[in-house]
């Protein structure tokens, strides 16, 4: 009866049960998954909820699995509990996905989880052994206080009942119903890193405090609830600062709160990031500047905003096509657009604004032939009213948007670069008094 109050104690403080809602446990047969069974059916009148039993058989040991599925079926018969059996092949998995067994096992199972308990509580029989195993993994690997709070109690529809138990009661709650239960053999090893800590490090802490299991179910429930107010605070930074990928007044937070907005982007997003990256990230939010976060994802620091952006890279083919009057197209998301203006049709001081919808410069100075293109490495351009020549990539850097780099257009004679988009005209074709025809360009995007 302590156990069973201990669990459902556990249970409410969560919030991980509503009265009517149907929770499915996981069943491998061990004796974590058969005790979750058997309190969540012991308590399901007092929760008023459906228990249902699912048993994932991984394929990996033979006739031991089909005996673990076997045993399980017969447990929930004869406890008059539903039961159903999944299988995945775990060794093809891992070899596809480049993943351990370990960690093949684990997605695969969870996959599982997913598509049988759709609107369905799922309980995982993780106890306070396995949530001090995770919070010592996860301190080995390098972690921040989420990490170090251990296996979450809940996790959308999935819940850990049993956080609270540690494998001494589990195993003394079974063998005072006299209930057997089958043992894994991979659990007797070592060759797996969780086994590892369990059955050396765990032992080791055991040594300095014999109570250790006991003393982790307290010390981690008072880091889950710093964590969860910690998060509690993100979500409200969240909300107020973010909009689709741009973070606007984020910089006003602390750097903790800041760091993990910055980290809830970038994992809705499916992109990785460690805690050096994310102090990288934090100092251009503040100071300003540009990582790449994988592929072509950047962040972008910039004026206090911080923006995930998609920039294709450059493309070092170089597209051309002779100029002409009319619609040119090299990118299928824009085009260019000239047309031969009489110089007396237009005022000649409407021409060169680099910010304007159009340019103008004077068709005639245009040497030989003319060709639109895309950036070519190397560019250079002596704008308008300038007594220098400049870096197309420097002015791009400067003035272009990230997303739009990749799309420029060109246009050269048979001396140089005279036309650069957004940027302006060269110098050397800028209109004058004498002009007589302007080349009217316009830039048209989709």
């Amino acid at each position: 009866m302590i156990m069973l109050n201990k669990v459902l104690n556990f249970i409410n403080k969560y919030n991980m049960i509503c009265g009517g809602d149907t929770v499915v446990c996981g069943l491998s047969g061990g004796a974590d998954s058969v005790a979750l069974l058997l309190i969540m059916k012991e308590l399901s009148e007092r929760l008023n909820i459906t228990v249902e039993a699912l048993h994932v058989n991984h394929c990996l040991r033979g006739k031991e699995s089909d005996r673990d599925e076997l045993f399980c079926k017969a447990l929930c018969s004869e406890n008059h509990i539903p039961f159903t059996a999944a299988s995945c092949d775990v060794m093809s998995y891992s070899r596809s996905k480049c993943l351990s067994v370990e960690e093949a096992a684990r997605e695969l199972r969870y996959l599982i989880f997913k598509e049988k308990t759709a609107e369905k509580k799922m309980a995982t029989a993780h106890n306070a052994n396995d949530a001090l195993e995770t919070a010592v993994l996860n301190l080995a690997r390098g972690t921040g206080i989420k990490g170090l709070a251990g296996v979450p109690p809940v996790r959308g529809n999935i819940i850990r009942p049993l956080l609270a138990v540690t494998r001494t009661e589990i195993e003394a709650y079974l063998e005072s119903k006299g209930q057997a239960y089958v043992t894994d053999s991979t659990n007797l090893s070592d060759d797996y890193t969780r086994n590892k800590i369990r059955h050396k490090i765990i032992p080791l802490l055991q040594e300095i405090n014999s109570s250790v299991i006991d003393s982790s179910v307290r010390s981690l429930d008072v880091v889950r609830d710093e964590n969860s107010l910690i998060e509690k605070m993100v979500d409200e930074a969240v909300m107020k600062c973010l909009n689709g990928t741009k973070f606007t007044g984020l910089d006003k937070y602390d750097p903790v709160i800041r760091k993990r907005a910055i980290s809830r982007l970038l994992s809705d997003n499916k992109l990785p990031y460690s805690h050096n990256r994310l102090d990288e990230t934090d100092n251009i939010l503040i100071n300003g500047g540009k990582i790449n976060i994988s592929d072509n994802f950047y962040l972008i620091g910039a004026n206090n905003t911080l923006e995930l952006k998609k920039i294709m890279p450059v493309s070092t083919e170089i597209v051309s096509v002779p100029l002409q009057m009319g619609i040119n197209q090299i990118f299928e998301e824009c085009t260019l657009f000239c047309e031969l203006v009489e110089c007396d049709n237009l005022k000649k001081n409407e021409s060169v604004n680099k910010i304007s919808t159009f340019f103008l410069l004077d068709y005639d100075k245009i040497r030989g032939r003319a060709i639109v293109r895309s950036r070519v490495y190397g560019d250079k351009i002596k704008l308008c009213g300038r007594s220098f020549t400049s870096s197309v990539k420097k002015l791009i850097n400067e003035m272009i948007a990230a997303d739009k780099r990749s799309t420029l257009h060109f246009i050269e004679d048979e001396e140089g670069t005279i036309f650069a988009e957004g940027i302006g005209i060269a110098d050397r074709v800028a209109p004058d008094k004498d002009t007589a025809r302007l080349l009217k360009i316009s830039v048209n995007r989709i």
